[in-house]
């Protein structure tokens, strides 16, 4: 949580449904959210009344009689623009974004809160998710992702630097930051290590497209979540297993 420089890197995108030819993109860096319309041309208009085709402005005494501007093929042309921009809300880093099912709102989320935006509206956000302490020394945890319901729109997710996901619901209190339901594996004793703790932080979880299921992804395995169930996982996936005799050089090399 030291201050840094702001990177050039985006930290998510995520693609708005269709409303128009046009794609519309939400993007974050580290502290600022940006609206994108993505969109092509291969036609352009030709036969103008009042100007002439390199754009010049016609006398309008001159003009005898009206046409009608056709649509004339041209070389396909690809058109990024920033539509609106969401600033200065985030004291942290943003890490992550989602975009709600009515399509309206989106959250982003920092190392310690997570707020709720409005697509029209760039100057305020909602404080749904609060977890800075009081004392900052008494810090254990950070919000590592956080992501909407694909189906449900007053639930969205989010985990943390100590293995946890917590499922909110916005209709039981306007701050959130006591859960519906956290989604935690109990440790196994035996499995004890120094690195316990580092390995089991989630760098990202995501829903099922039905929203019934979970995947969060922490240093070593793939764990998928049935909604209904808090105590474990369903399933695990180990996917770097080799890595576990290595975490020591890796932990000395800060990776």
């Amino acid at each position: 949580l030291k201050s840094l420089e702001i990177e050039e890197k985006i930290n998510k995108i995520r693609w708005l449904k269709r409303k128009n030819p046009a794609h519309f993109l939400l993007s974050t860096n580290d502290k600022t959210i940006k609206l994108w319309k993505v969109s092509e041309r291969d036609r352009r208009a030709e036969g103008y009344n009042l100007k002439e085709e390199n754009g010049t402005i016609r006398d309008p005494s001159s003009i005898k009689s009206l046409r009608v501007p056709v649509l004339k093929p041209m070389d396909l042309m690809v058109e990024a623009s920033p539509r609106r921009i969401f600033a200065n809300a985030h004291t942290y880093h943003i890490n992550s974004i989602s975009v709600n099912s009515d399509q309206e709102t989106y959250l982003s989320a920092d190392d310690l809160r997570i707020n709720l935006w409005h697509m029209e509206i760039t100057d305020q956000s909602f404080n749904i998710v609060d977890i800075k302490p009081a004392n900052m020394e008494e810090l254990t945890e950070v919000i590592t992702a956080s992501e909407f319901h694909p189906k449900e729109c007053n639930l969205f997710v989010y985990s943390s630097s100590k293995g946890t996901i917590r499922l909110c619901d916005m209709r039981q209190a306007a701050l959130c930051d006591s859960h519906a339901k956290m989604f935690e594996e109990p440790e196994d004793p035996t499995n004890r290590s120094f690195f316990s703790e580092i390995i089991s932080s989630i760098s990202d979880v995501k829903f099922s497209n039905s929203g019934r299921y979970m995947i969060s992804r922490d240093y070593l395995s793939v764990k998928v979540w049935d909604l209904h169930m808090e105590s474990k996982p369903i399933e695990t996936f180990t996917v770097h297993e080799y890595l576990r005799s290595k975490l020591c050089s890796l932990y000395e090399n800060d990776c």
